[in-house]
C-alpha cells in the first residue's frame, strides 16, 4: 500500500486537488498499486476518492490583517496533522499552491522526515513576482520535484537548481465539448439576443469585502447604459448567496446568483453564453480564457496589506491576471487597488460590449496564443504518474505496506 498525504487550501486547491486525485486513483489502478490518499482540502477532494483529514477549503487569505482570523483555526489544524503524522506516515506528500501554509508544512516535514519526498505541484508564482531583489525559492530547499504547470515557471525553477518537469495546465484536462452559445443560453433561460455579463468577484470571504461592492456598483452602472443586460453571478462558495444578494441588491443590480452547489456544473453553460466577464484575478481568469469569453480583472486587498506590500516588501508583479502573466503582456485589463472602481470598471467593460466587437475580437486573438503555451492535455495523469514514479523510487513498497518512516522518526 502506497499513502499519499495531499495538501491544500481554498477552493481552487480543492478542485484541483480533486482532479489529481482521480489521477493518481487512475494511475495507480493501472499499475495494479494499492493506493490510500489523505487529504488536506475539501469536499470535491472527498468525493475525488481521499480520506479527508481537514477541510481547509476556507483557510485562505491575502494579506496580513486578512489572516488574522485564520491563525488560530490553523495552530489547530497543524496539531491535529502531527498527531496523525505520528501514527499514519505517508510514503509521499504532494503540496498544491497554498502558499504560506504549505511552505511551512514542506520546511517542517524536511527537518522531521528527511527521506519522504515531497513534490510541489501548482507552485508559488515567484517566477512572476518579485520581492525586494527577487522570489524567495525556498521551495528549491525542500522539494524532490517541482511539478511546473506553465513553461516559464520551469525555466525558473530550473534553472535555479531544482529538480523540474513541465506537465501543463490541468485545466486542458476540464474543459471537454463546449455546449453551442444558443443552447448555452436555452439552458440558461437567457434570450439569445440580450447582452450577458458573467460577475465573478469572490472564492474567499475577504473577496467579498474588498471586491464585490465596486464591481457590483459597475454593474448597476452597466445596466442603466444597457437595460437589457443580464448579469450572471456563480457563487464562489457556499454560504456566500446572501451576501452576494444583499449587496447586489442594494447597488440596484439585477442579478440572477447561482448557488455553489449549481455553479461547477454550469460553468460550461456560463461561459458559453456570457459576452464578457468581470473577474477577480486568479485561475477563473485562465478558465475563461480557454472558454474563450472576454474578461476585466481586478483585485483589491485593505489599505494597511498594500501599504506594507509596496513600501515595506517591496512587491512587485508585471500584472495580476495569470494570462497577461503568461502572455507578458497586458490582454486582459487589468485594475487594482485605487484603480478598481465603478467608473474604470465600465470604462473597460462597455468596449467589449460594442456591437462591432473588435475589442473582444483582440482579446480571442490573444486567447489562441495563450492555449499555445499550456501544453497537451492529459495534465492530470501525466502528473500522477510523475509522482507515484518519484515515490515509488524513494520508498518501495515490498510488502505492501508503508515503509517511509521508522517508528522511532520525529513529527512535524
Amino acid at each position: 500500500m502506497v499513502r499519499l498525504l495531499v495538501s491544500t487550501g481554498e477552493v481552487s486547491g480543492d478542485l484541483q486537488g480533486s482532479l489529481l486525485i482521480r489521477a493518481l486513483h487512475e494511475e495507480a489502478a493501472a499499475r495494479s498499486l494499492p493506493l490510500e490518499v489523505v487529504a488536506l482540502g475539501g469536499e470535491r477532494m472527498r468525493s475525488a476518492g481521499a480520506e479527508l483529514l481537514a477541510d481547509t477549503s476556507r483557510l485562505g487569505a491575502i494579506g496580513l490583517l486578512e489572516a488574522v482570523p485564520l491563525i488560530l483555526p490553523t495552530l489547530r489544524l497543524q496539531a491535529r496533522l502531527r498527531r496523525w503524522l505520528e501514527s499514519n506516515p505517508p510514503d509521499g506528500v504532494v503540496l498544491i499552491d497554498y502558499m504560506g501554509a504549505n511552505v511551512n508544512l514542506g520546511l517542517r516535514l524536511r527537518r522531521s522526515y528527511p527521506q519522504v519526498p515531497i513534490l510541489y505541484y501548482i507552485a508559488p508564482q515567484e517566477w512572476a513576482w518579485r520581492l525586494g531583489e527577487g522570489g524567495t525559492t525556498r521551495l528549491i530547499g525542500f522539494t524532490d520535484r517541482i511539478l511546473a504547470i506553465f513553461p516559464e515557471e520551469a525555466r525558473f525553477y530550473g534553472s535555479r537548481g531544482a529538480a523540474v518537469t513541465w506537465v501543463g495546465h490541468p485545466l486542458l484536462d476540464t474543459l471537454g465539448q463546449p455546449p453551442a452559445r444558443s443552447e448555452a443560453r436555452r439552458q440558461l433561460g437567457l434570450a439569445e439576443d440580450v447582452p450577458v455579463l458573467l460577475l465573478l468577484p469572490a472564492s474567499r470571504l475577504q473577496e467579498l469585502r474588498y471586491l464585490l461592492p465596486p464591481m457590483a456598483a459597475a454593474a448597476a452602472l452597466l445596466q442603466q447604459r444597457h437595460p437589457r443586460l443580464e448579469v450572471l453571478v456563480p457563487s464562489g462558495q457556499a454560504g456566500f448567496e446572501p451576501t452576494l444578494q444583499q449587496v447586489l441588491q442594494t447597488a440596484g443590480v439585477r442579478a440572477r446568483v447561482i448557488p455553489a452547489r449549481e455553479a461547477d456544473g454550469l460553468r460550461p453553460q456560463l461561459c458559453a453564453a456570457a459576452d464578457v466577464a468581470l473577474t477577480k484575478s486568479g485561475t477563473a481568469n485562465l478558465e475563461l480564457a480557454l472558454r474563450d469569453v472576454p474578461q476585466v480583472t481586478g483585485y483589491r486587498v485593505s489599505r494597511p496589506t498594500a501599504f506594507v506590500a509596496e513600501h515595506l516588501l517591496r512587491f512587485h508583479v508585471d500584472h495580476i491576471s495569470p494570462v497577461n502573466l503568461i502572455l507578458g503582456e497586458r490582454l486582459v485589463p487589468e485594475l487594482l487597488q485605487k484603480g478598481l472602481t465603478p467608473e474604470a470598471i465600465v470604462a473597460a467593460v462597455e468596449p467589449l460590449l460594442a456591437s462591432n466587437g473588435e475589442a473582444a475580437a483582440q482579446i480571442r486573438a490573444g486567447y489562441a496564443r495563450l492555449r499555445q503555451a499550456l501544453g497537451a492535455p492529459g495534465v492530470t495523469r501525466r502528473a500522477a504518474g510523475v509522482i507515484l514514479d518519484e515515490v515509488l523510487v524513494a520508498a518501495p513498497p515490498p510488502d505492501g505496506t508503508s515503509t517511509a518512516f521508522p517508528e522511532s522518526s520525529r513529527c512535524v
